[in-house]
């Protein structure tokens, strides 16, 4: 599968890896409801951590349609809750 990191690239993920980002997904989810500012970034930094070392990263001139869009490492808890509650 194809993994997109917003303002970084494109990476090549196996099904085994796409299994820990949904794990951290729903973890980051309750981070969110929960309004946990810190737990929010570390989850994300680990998802993007995943994505990084357990993926090959496609060169920038080949461009694919992306399975998941993630966000850069910089996305913060509010662009968050407005991405997701309007």
């Amino acid at each position: 599968m194809i993994v997109r990191i917003l303002h970084e690239g494109q990476y090549d993920v196996s099904g085994a890896t796409m299994d820990k980002v949904h794990e951290l997904d729903q973890a980051l989810l309750e981070h969110l409801k929960q309004a946990d500012e810190a737990n929010f970034h570390k989850t994300l930094g680990q998802m993007l951590a995943t994505v990084r070392t357990e993926g090959k990263r496609l060169p920038d001139h080949v461009l694919k349609e992306s399975h998941l869009i993630m966000p850069a490492a910089d996305f913060t808890l509010d662009e968050a809750k407005k991405l997701f509650h309007g």
